[in-house]
């Protein structure tokens, strides 16, 4: 696993002092019974192009903010979002928060945790 920079790693924890979390196997369990909510991917467009969760929309960190009233126009959406480990799903939910989105996850261990979990694995063709 990569080693993160104390900086990086005192912004992520200040951002989620601010956000509430979810696990793999919670998110896992949601698609299982088929829940509406949007679960949003906000790793590079390689990462999500090399392996996504399924029913994945893509919204990489770098444009997210920019673009998330055209892909989730409702603020009180419930939105799950995961990136590799949970550090920058974290910082996306802090932001999409002070934007004014309520109902917002950070799936906490991510891709990594997702796919060491043994769960589907969507692999574009």
């Amino acid at each position: 696993m990569k080693s993160h920079s104390e900086r990086f790693l005192s912004i992520v924890n200040d951002a989620k002092s601010r956000i509430r979390e979810t696990d793999v196997k919670a998110v896992h369990d949601r698609l299982e019974r088929d829940e509406e909510f949007y679960l949003v991917d906000v790793r590079e467009e390689s990462e999500y192009a090399a392996g996504h969760l399924p029913r994945a929309l893509h919204l990489g960190k770098g444009v997210i903010e920019r673009d998330i009233e055209r892909s989730i126009p409702k603020s009180d959406a419930p939105i799950v979002l995961y990136c590799g480990g949970g550090y920058r799903s974290a910082l996306a939910a802090d932001n999409l928060q002070r934007m004014g989105y309520t109902n917002v996850l950070s799936m906490d261990g991510g891709y990594r945790g997702w796919r060491e979990a043994g769960f589907p694995i969507v692999h574009e063709e």
